[in-house]
């Protein structure tokens, strides 16, 4: 199944789910000493290596960070082809002063905020189908 296309259907039947515990955004140069299995994602890019990980991971590993978020899943499955969602929810976000750091992935979307705009930006997610 490729996912969901229709924006209409995708607002409605997003119903976002906040994941448990604390998420951070870390940079390396090298995956070596890092057990795969504890991150969350990474991305390669130009300048180093991006991690997503738990904040303890993080602790545990020595790696700095400065940003503590929650991640929030919408579990609708959605189309990489799908036109309007990200704009969609990163603006009601935005008109409510909340940043979003947001992960395509192949079914569902991702999304980190702040840790202290958790219960807010759950609020304003979960609008979309009321």
């Amino acid at each position: 199944m490729s996912g969901e296309k229709n924006l209409a259907v995708l607002l409605q039947s997003m119903k976002p789910k906040q994941q448990i515990g604390e998420y951070v955004f870390c940079k390396t140069e090298n995956l070596q000493s890092i057990d795969l299995n504890q991150i969350v994602m990474f991305f390669k890019e130009e300048e180093s290596i991006t991690i997503i990980t738990k904040k303890e991971v993080a602790d545990q590993l020595n790696l700095n960070y400065s940003f503590v978020a929650s991640w929030i899943t919408l579990t609708v499955h959605s189309s990489l082809e799908a036109v309007g969602l990200t704009a969609a929810f990163s603006k009601a976000l935005s008109d409510n002063g909340i940043s979003c750091n947001v992960v395509a992935a192949y079914h569902h979307d991702h999304i980190f905020v702040a840790k202290k705009d958790t219960i807010k930006a759950m609020e304003i997610l979960n609008a979309f189908s009321n």
